[in-house]
């Protein structure tokens, strides 16, 4: 079966280990660590303009891919909510000694209140944990994007990347 981003709409541990924006070991050993999912070569750099600290950069021509410096990143998020592919989140694998902590953008109804238990689903929507909320964030700049944090069990901290809408 043909795996990646042109035949399933998902990216593969290949392509994203391949990816220039994808942090090292050593960046996720570091603390709450930008972790940069996009793997097509497309005209877009608003995460290179939202980070303050230039540990992302796009460049000449605008279609490069995103290039991560995880020694720059800070971890704050900014760059989160800018990304209109949905492509960027955090990682902080060292929240506790049994879990992590997985930040992502969110822009469905209803929206999730911290301390809520919810289902953490992978880069294809598939549930692979319960998570807990941590912190949601709005804000202006974020154009109507919600950034969730969610806490997780470590075994899943490189797969979950959201969480299922609830039912209404």
């Amino acid at each position: 079966m043909k795996q990646g981003v042109a035949f399933t709409g998902v990216p593969s541990e290949e392509e994203l280990q391949r990816s220039p924006g994808y942090p090292s070991p050593e960046d996720f050993a570091r603390g709450p660590i930008a972790v940069i999912e996009c793997v097509q070569e497309i005209p877009c750099n608003p995460c290179e303009l939202a980070c303050p600290q230039g540990a992302i950069v796009v460049g000449k021509p605008i279609t490069n891919l995103p290039r991560f410096s995880g020694q720059r990143c800070t971890g704050c998020g900014l760059c989160v909510a800018q990304c209109p592919g949905l492509a960027i989140f955090l990682v902080h694998l060292h929240y506790s000694d049994e879990e992590a902590l997985v930040t992502f953008p969110y822009e469905f109804l209803p929206r999730p209140k911290e301390g809520d238990t919810v289902e953490a689903v992978n880069r294809a929507g598939e549930v692979v944990c319960q998570g807990r909320v941590v912190k949601v964030r709005s804000a202006r700049a974020f154009d109507q994007t919600l950034v969730v944090t969610i806490a997780v069990p470590k075994a899943f901290a490189h797969e979950v990347r959201g969480i299922r809408r609830p039912s209404r």
